[in-house]
């Protein structure tokens, strides 16, 4: 029999000193997207299957929880990814016609943890802008982001990697390519994994047909990882289309407004990435801070995200896990005890007044209950209530 206090695998409580650097993190992170002007919205926990795995949400299906609602029947969701719901309000909600800008933060949640470590209930934060099809918006999100990693401690040591997933469909179009639902999906794997051998069995299988090189070109594009020379190696290896124009003068425009916006950020590309290829529909980004294996932020423009709802409207983003950020900065900078002081616990007017006075200034006031002077917890008393000559006065330890 299992005990009835052991929460399910990957599923974990926040205790104290963390909860408080998550919702420092969190508060950090919303007022500077609302320096930017973003607005918050708040999605609901769960809404109707459908609504949830609509469009680019169909991509969630194997992450999201299901159950029967009690009161209509009908099969609802809990949400593994907010910004579907985002899209909805902006859609249908809020129904603006020029841009829109949003921020959210709630918790989400998996069927399945997306690494061995990870938690099954992320925090996730994100920020989104609705109706500008501009790579000024690509811009703006990708320097928010960084801004947020600036503002919690983090603003050294940043890593900024491109892509866009347009780059596969030019490609295959350049080489005359119309490829099924399953090689296609093969393709897309393999590049995104830089599985050259995937690639090489699947032109001996003639899921190529007649095109000879094609095999070659798509290892080729998996090659095309690294700093400012990758989109100069691209123009040459590979094949001519519109939307590999596109998506290269892009990512040059996107890495120069980056580099532009912040003294010492490190740009790089990694053209073969294709993570998230069926959300996505142009330039994407991910941050890296040195010595973290996984990217902190995901983002890019997704402008397919409100076709379902009606609303077909460009639209770009980031999320991040403030989970994630917290145990990282906790990992480099520790959890510092927060200052506090302490004092007695009794009925003095002339104490409960002073207590009052302290805590009305910001302090944090912890009142020693009797029996309990020597409990220890997260809250470091440097300074003490104390009655000297008749007045409760604040003295150090």
């Amino acid at each position: 029999m299992s005990s009835a206090w052991l929460l399910p695998e990957h599923i974990a409580d926040v205790l104290p000193a963390q909860a408080r650097r998550v919702e420092e993190l969190r508060r950090v992170w919303l007022d500077a997207a609302r320096s930017y002007g973003y607005e918050l919205v708040m999605p609901p926990m769960l809404e109707h299957i459908e609504s949830l795995l609509s469009g680019t949400g169909h991509a969630l299906d194997l992450k999201t929880f299901k159950l029967v609602d009690q009161l209509s029947g009908r099969t609802l969701g809990l949400r593994a990814d907010a910004t579907p719901q985002v899209a909805r309000i902006d859609a249908h909600l809020l129904n603006r016609a020029g841009v829109t800008r949003l921020c959210y933060c709630g918790p989400v949640l998996h069927t399945r943890p997306a690494s061995p470590h990870a938690s099954r209930e992320p925090l996730q934060l994100g920020a989104e802008i609705y109706g500008h099809a501009g790579l000024e918006a690509d811009l703006e999100v990708a320097e928010l982001a960084l801004q947020g990693l600036q503002d919690s401690g983090l603003g050294q040591g940043l890593v900024v990697d491109l892509a866009d997933v347009r780059l596969i469909e030019g490609v295959l179009g350049g080489l005359g390519l119309e490829l099924g639902a399953s090689a296609h999906a093969a393709v897309v794997a393999a590049l995104t994994s830089k599985d050259v051998a995937a690639l090489r069995d699947l032109g001996r299988a003639g899921a190529f047909g007649n095109v000879a090189h094609a095999a070659d070109t798509l290892v080729a594009l998996t090659t095309l990882y690294g700093g400012s020379d990758v989109l100069a190696r691209a123009r040459e290896l590979l094949p001519a289309h519109p939307l590999v124009d596109a998506a290269l003068a892009d990512l040059a425009a996107l890495a120069a407004g980056l580099a532009a916006s912040r003294e010492g950020l490190s740009v790089g590309f990694d053209l073969s990435d294709l993570s998230g290829y069926a959300y996505y529909s142009g330039t994407r980004f991910a941050i890296y801070a040195a010595g973290h294996a996984d990217a902190l932020v995901r983002g890019g423009r997704y402008d397919e995200v409100g076709a379902v709802f009606g609303r077909r409207r460009p639209a770009v983003g980031f999320s991040l896990d403030l989970k994630v950020l917290a145990e990282l900065l906790a990992s480099r900078v520790g959890l510092a005890v927060r200052q506090a002081i302490r004092a007695p616990w009794g009925q003095d007017p002339a104490l409960r007044q002073a207590v009052r006075e302290l805590r009305g200034q910001g302090h944090t006031v912890v009142c020693v209950l009797p029996g309990h002077e020597h409990d220890v917890q997260e809250f470091d008393c440097d300074r003490e209530l104390a009655l000297i000559n008749g007045r409760w006065t604040l003295r150090a330890l």
